[in-house]
């Protein structure tokens, strides 16, 4: 039995659930989770072949498994890419495309706003095998410009970042990066493909960190790149070898959240940029960080990449006279919550609250810190389906009673 081809046309929301391989022989209509590591080859002549690549076929789930195929073919539909490919996590999807890409000698141009994992991976890790990296402003398409050079292979960048949620404008780096011969990255982590497309502007290839917003409810690991087919065959030969290969149980529990991503993104932006508004009007609170809000610097460009929505991670600056100030008071606000979860993660439908200066950027150097505007007093938001209300009065039994607001 066999589906029949989906027409062209199709809206994101229909492609989250209808995208994935063929039906088996017995008709199910949800799709099939195959736990296997190996799969039974019908003689040694097509064994052979499947092998080594001259016929198409499951041999062994490090290399490719139905299930994570699904997976790949759905996200791939709802980025409007040829094709995406599995990684164990979202660090392993940078991983995989740093080892496809890059070799000793080349140059990469990252935003000093990425994550601090990226940060260490890209600046740190690649750079013991010769891979030079100038870290520039996230928003300033002059810092980029400069930093270009005649070595350069490929630009990184994810939008908005994590925490600040700064905002790059895909079109110009893209533009940038093509007029040197190089390959523009984006991490569109955060706001997933049910808000913002970075190929439609330009982007060669996008990252993602299922583990987020794809699952949505804070289950399981993967990540996975998103692009033409021809890098796709670069990286099937590193996760071939190198074994950042998706577990099928994973992907399927990743493929089915991708079928409710579009519904839910909706109700994560509506209670982020009603919690963002409130947040302005605190006097606990020194600033916030969102791009829905008028006052984000990037709104109107994150309002024509985003779908007009601002994403649903709030952050804010709670006040303090002294860096160690700061941290306690951002620690109270968040000790004295009792319905959100202390926990870095991201995407999850319950809403999660964290210092980023000690759990995501916590193994980066205070210079680094410090260069990506992360301080003391910054506290994250990643807003779930709590009701508003709910977290609301939960943020202020911290706000309202911290040691200093001067």
């Amino acid at each position: 039995m066999t589906d029949r081809t989906l027409p062209p046309g199709l809206h994101r929301d229909t492609l989250a659930v209808r995208t994935a391989l063929d039906k088996s022989q017995y008709g199910e209509n949800s799709e099939a989770l195959f736990l296997t590591s190996s799969f039974v080859q019908p003689d040694a002549e097509t064994s052979a072949r499947r092998f080594a690549g001259t016929e198409e076929g499951y041999t062994y789930t490090r290399t490719s498994n139905p299930t994570v195929t699904s997976f790949e073919r759905r996200l791939a539909a709802l980025e409007g890419t040829e094709s995406a490919i599995a990684a164990s996590s979202g660090m392993g999807a940078i991983l995989m495309m740093c080892m496809g890409l890059l070799k000793a000698g080349d140059h990469v141009v990252c935003s000093r706003s990425v994550f601090g994992s990226t940060l260490n991976l890209i600046g740190r890790d690649f750079g013991k095998f010769g891979v030079e990296t100038t870290f520039v402003s996230q928003t300033d398409i002059a810092e980029w410009k400069s930093a270009m050079r005649p070595n350069t292979k490929l630009l990184f960048a994810e939008t908005p970042t994590n925490p600040l949620t700064d905002v790059c404008d895909i079109r110009a780096l893209a533009d940038l990066a093509h007029s040197g011969n190089a390959l523009l990255v984006v991490d569109n982590c955060f706001c997933s493909p049910a808000l913002q497309r970075p190929t439609e502007f330009g982007a060669d290839l996008v990252i993602h960190s299922g583990t987020k917003y794809l699952d949505g409810q804070g289950r399981v690991l993967a990540g996975a790149i998103c692009g033409p087919n021809k890098y796709m065959d670069i990286f099937a030969t590193v996760v071939r070898t190198a074994g950042m290969a998706l577990s099928p149980f994973n992907a399927w529990v990743v493929l089915k959240g991708l079928e409710t991503l579009g519904i839910r993104m909706q109700a994560h932006c509506a209670g982020a940029l009603a919690l963002a508004q409130w947040l302005e009007t605190q006097p606990g609170v020194a600033r916030v960080y969102y791009p829905g809000l008028a006052s984000h610097p990037q709104h109107e460009l994150a309002m024509r990449q985003q779908s007009g929505q601002g994403g649903a991670v709030v952050s804010f600056d709670v006040p303090g006279h002294t860096p160690e100030e700061s941290r306690a008071n951002a620690f109270h606000v968040i000790d004295s919550t009792r319905v959100l979860s202390v926990t870095a993660n991201l995407g999850d439908t319950k809403t999660t609250i964290t210092h980023p200066a000690t759990t995501s950027h916590g193994r980066l150097s205070e210079a680094q810190r410090q260069a990506a505007g992360i301080g003391q007093g910054l506290i994250r938001i990643a807003v779930g389906l709590d009701h508003i209300d709910d977290i609301r009065t939960d943020l202020l039994r911290g706000l309202d009673t911290m040691g200093s607001k001067a």
